[in-house]
């Protein structure tokens, strides 16, 4: 779906291919025809419902890139809706598959997709916000101790809670050697 919104030159058509995505991840959950020949269509239907995900709660993640949709640059309104919609749902199904969730998995969520999406956007003063946002979110949750299970997404909100810490201008560098140790450190010591 990102991608989706990141190669979109008219929002109407960018709209229109996630409307085909979460209608199609909708339809998982009907008895009926087989699932479509698209590889990540088939993938989530093997590995999401057996695992008891349904794929209604999957495409409900479509609202959160939609609203990315309705401007050229986004508004507070689009990134918070972003957040909330995308990041949230998506980390609280990955919890489930996890094996727990708990109580603040969705503002984990939040965070995280506010984080990422802060260095996605070309709009200093979006980028700004959806960066500030993010810290906010991640304030509490960023710095516990996560369960075992929940490492990968506690690794995730670590990482995202440095990404919004960063100045508007800059941008994070993925593969950079402090962020692996950070990632290694983390991987070890759980903090």
């Amino acid at each position: 779906m990102g991608a989706i919104v990141a190669a979109a030159r008219e929002p109407a058509i960018g709209a229109m291919r996630l409307i085909w995505w979460r209608d199609a991840l909708a339809r998982l959950d009907e008895p009926g025809p087989p699932v479509p020949a698209e590889p990540l269509l088939a993938a989530a239907a093997a590995q999401l419902l057996p695992a008891g995900l349904p794929g209604r709660s999957i495409a409900a993640i479509e609202e959160g890139w939609a609203a990315l949709l309705e401007e050229e640059v986004p508004g507070e309104a689009q990134i918070i809706a972003h957040g909330e919609e995308r990041g949230g749902p998506l980390f609280a199904l990955s919890a489930a598959l996890l094996g727990t969730v708990p109580e603040d998995i969705g503002r984990a969520g939040e965070g995280w997709a506010l984080a990422e999406l802060g260095h996605r956007l070309r709009d200093a003063e979006a980028r700004r916000f959806a960066r500030a946002a993010a810290a906010e979110r991640l304030g509490g949750v960023a710095s516990g101790r996560w369960p075992a299970a929940l490492r990968p997404l506690g690794l995730l909100t670590l990482l995202a809670h440095r990404d919004a810490a960063m100045p508007a201008a800059e941008l994070r560098r993925q593969g950079s050697p402090k962020r692996m140790f950070r990632a290694l450190a983390y991987r070890l010591t759980g903090r």
